[in-house]
């Protein structure tokens, strides 16, 4: 294997820096005074721009981070007695720390999802207790797009869920930390995306941004308490103008599509090569940044010397391979040649 240098990660999208636009953009914010809590120039830019390109006629709201984002989406449209229907594998199950269920006191309702994505026929299987009082209702379901296997929704599932959902008196909330991935694979407008929920999150720390999501309201009766919710959730900066500059940066030129074309065609590189080297198989379609696979124990040893990622099933020997808007081929095809020397330096 080739000697230790610095080498890029392949542990998250989190892992990467800043694009330089958005680092510029941000400097350039930092001159002079400006309003607190989002009256400046930079914010209303931002928003501006969001609300066209989603369509949403409601407000957006921008918010310090993806958990702040879902549970404040999420609190958008719940009733006090209300849960909240999500796969298992959805974030705001797996990895906040039970924010939703903390926050806002609603009950998880998960379903199996083997590729990530709930059907209407998996929602349905949640809906029984509608009714009893001994039950909470479910009232919201939770889609992310794209999932946590780097699956993404057709426009056609995702509007045959709405269309379940509204039918069924369900609202729908889209947790899209990596939605311009989904975008990108699909070749979509975001308002496309958009339109097949009530209320959504739009992410861009994944995409280049130093740390800043959007809450994006469809309708504009659904955001009648987001001012509010977002200061209790403590997702109001007072420093706004430097969230805006970032998302502003992000839709300057569509820079926040190019950054998710860049990440996913990354993956999809780094997914071809694998094609060629012995032992390793893809278990899930690689369809944004990431790429799962599986390799016996010893290879994954062996890897993770030199290579930061992670190893998202020890028992299945499954591990997660991120892309980034930085990734470059250069730094795919370095890390196919590890993994292919490793075929003959470890046994299975």
């Amino acid at each position: 294997m080739t000697g230790a240098v610095s080498r890029k990660s392949f542990g998250s999208d989190n892992h990467a820096g800043t694009h330089p636009a958005v680092m510029r953009a941000i400097v350039e914010a930092n001159t002079g005074d400006a309003v607190a809590y989002g009256a400046d120039p930079w914010t209303d830019r931002a928003v501006t721009g969001i609300r066209r390109l989603s369509g949403a006629q409601g407000g957006v709201y921008l918010v310090l981070n993806g958990s702040g984002a879902n549970v404040l989406g999420l609190g958008l449209l719940l009733g006090r007695h209300e849960a909240v229907i999500c796969a298992e594998s959805a974030h705001i199950h797996t990895d906040e720390c039970g924010a939703a269920e903390r926050l806002l006191g609603t009950k998880l309702l998960t379903v199996p999802a083997p590729d990530g994505k709930l059907t209407p026929e998996s929602i349905a299987s949640r809906l029984a207790g509608r009714g009893d009082e001994h039950f909470a209702q479910p009232g919201v379901v939770a889609v992310t797009q794209s999932t946590e296997f780097g699956t993404c929704y057709s426009l056609d599932e995702l509007r045959a869920i709405k269309e379940f959902c509204t039918a069924n008196g369900l609202r729908v909330f889209l947790d899209g930390a990596r939605l311009a991935n989904a975008a990108a694979y699909l070749g979509c407008a975001l308002a496309d995306l958009a339109g097949t929920a009530d209320v959504l999150s739009f992410g861009g720390t994944k995409n280049g941004a130093m740390g800043v999501e959007a809450v994006i309201v469809m309708q504009d009766a659904d955001g009648a308490n987001a001012r509010y919710l977002r200061k209790q959730h403590g997702q109001l900066s007072s420093k706004m103008r430097f969230l805006g500059a970032q998302f502003s940066a992000l839709l300057g030129d569509d820079l926040w599509l190019a950054n998710a074309g860049q990440a996913n065609a990354m993956a999809a590189r780094l997914a071809t090569g694998l094609a060629d080297i012995p032992g390793v198989e893809i278990v899930y379609p690689v369809q944004s940044d990431v790429v799962f696979a599986r390799l016996a124990p010893g290879r994954i040893a062996e890897l993770q010397r030199d290579w930061t990622f992670h190893v998202w099933d020890e028992e299945t020997s499954v591990v997660r391979w991120m892309t980034a808007f930085d990734t470059q081929p250069s730094d795919v095809d370095a890390f196919l040649r590890d993994i292919a020397a490793t075929a003959g330096a470890v046994s299975a």
